[in-house]
């Protein structure tokens, strides 16, 4: 968080990135450009106590190899790799409800024949946003929290952004990381396209009588697929795709009755289950923005595309973005280019 006694390195605004989000992709995108000797403000609505909550809220992530590989290159994954679930094999199959996953005809994917060890990992919010928390300070990136962006301004080879609570700040580039409806993209002039699935997502976690052995399952079912991830322990996230009315349905009932309706999906090749915290629902749909940079603009994550989650994609490709991005703007800063210039943000588009 920003600290009116800490002495910032002073450096050439061509140098200076303003980044609005400070969710998992905005708060990576600031660690790894800090350690690319950038100098960084991260622009966060939430507050410290909302990000460090220890409560397990249910949600968690499936991060792909290079997405794990990402962190452990910006001193992140060091701090979470303990609490994360190693992915050994995928199943994936199709059927009716009451079938469960484990039907005749499947698809599986065997961590042992690829060579690298595990195909991914799960990681429970709680345990990666804190660690990104800890890094943002250690990086030195200048964290603005409780604040939000009301406007934002291109002068010269400048943009600067006003807070809600009437600061302004400038830099040579502005990275939204501000979500699907991403006010850095509407305030730069650019346009979205995408539609609703008609289906919402229902996300929660259970604890089961047997061990899941580090498999992740995707069953397709009529209504839609319904993952169940690995967490550690004997424990797995659920990710329920399914209609918007069916989802509304299912959060209204009480945790018994979910249990009841949950479990002919699930199936009992774990065992019994129980729920371990919170239910949450989302609405799915596709959300692209026309384009990803503008004039000292850049988008990254879901303010760039947001997409449905089968497979993790979300957030891995969010962190892919983090990737090319860190990757083109540390090149230019080397090369003692503008960062925010057409010809460097061109780079990142392509």
């Amino acid at each position: 968080m920003d600290n009116p006694g800490h002495r910032a390195i002073v450096r050439p605004m061509t140098q200076q990135v303003l980044i609005t989000g400070g969710g998992l992709v905005g708060g990576t995108l600031a660690i790894a450009l800090a350690r690319a000797g950038l100098g960084v403000t991260l622009i966060d609505r939430d507050t410290p106590a909302v990000q460090a909550d220890p409560a397990f809220d249910g949600r968690a992530y499936a991060l792909a190899l290079a997405s794990q590989r990402l962190l452990r290159n910006i001193g992140v994954w060091q701090t979470v790799a303990g609490e994360a679930q190693p992915i050994l094999g995928i199943k994936v199959s199709d059927g009716r409800a009451g079938e469960g996953p484990l039907t005749p005809f499947h698809l599986g994917f065997d961590a042992a024949e690829i060579e690298e060890g595990p195909m991914g990992y799960l990681v429970e919010d709680r345990f990666l946003r804190r660690a990104l928390l800890a890094a943002l300070e250690q990086a030195g990136v200048r964290h603005l929290t409780g604040a939000a962006v009301v406007a934002q301004d291109r002068a010269g080879p400048a943009i600067s952004v006003t807070l809600d609570g009437g600061g302004t700040h400038a830099g040579a580039l502005l990275v939204g990381c501000d979500g699907r409806g991403s006010g850095t993209a509407r305030r730069a002039g650019i346009g979205r396209t995408g539609w609703t699935y008609d289906q919402a997502a229902v996300v929660c976690a259970v604890s089961h009588e047997a061990d899941h052995e580090g498999i992740a399952h995707q069953f397709f079912m009529p209504e839609g697929p319904l993952a169940i991830l690995p967490l550690p322990g004997r424990r797995s996230s659920i990710v329920w795709s399914t209609g918007i009315d069916r989802a509304r349905a299912l959060m209204a009932l009480d945790d018994d009755a979910f249990l009841h309706a949950l479990r002919p999906a699930f199936g009992s090749f774990l065992g019994d289950i129980a729920l371990e915290g919170a239910r949450f629902s989302y609405p799915l749909g596709l959300s692209l923005a026309e384009d990803f940079v503008a004039e000292r603009v850049a988008l990254a994550g879901d303010a760039a595309h947001g997409v449905h989650p089968l497979a993790g994609q979300g957030l891995n490709a969010g962190l892919r973005d983090v990737g090319a991005l860190a990757h083109v703007l540390e090149e230019a800063r080397a090369r003692g280019e503008d960062v925010g210039s057409a010809v460097v943000l061109g780079r990142y588009r392509r």
